[in-house]
């Protein structure tokens, strides 16, 4: 019986440093996410405002595309190389 109650013993002792260091990684990873929970609001604006957002965004990556194709279109691909033909 005396060796049963060394070894959990010895183990309680061994293993409250990590219970303890457990514990203090909890509570520091909690605390800034308690911190960003609480500045989480409802958005603000309206929702004229935020549709005027969307349609600019659409707009401005719209030109983007086009501006794109056109350089595209403006450097044409060189001509394909004509096929080695195998002589004989």
């Amino acid at each position: 019986m005396n060796r049963f109650a060394a070894i959990g013993l010895g183990a309680m002792i061994a293993l409250s440093p990590l219970a303890a260091l457990a514990e203090d990684q909890q509570l520091a990873q909690a605390a800034p996410a308690a911190g960003a929970t609480s500045s989480t609001t409802a958005p603000t604006g309206s929702y004229r405002s935020r549709m005027r957002h969307n349609s600019n965004t659409h707009k401005e990556r719209a030109r983007a595309s086009a501006e794109h194709m056109r350089q595209m279109r403006q450097q044409k691909p060189a001509a394909p190389a004509p096929a080695a033909s195998p002589q004989t």
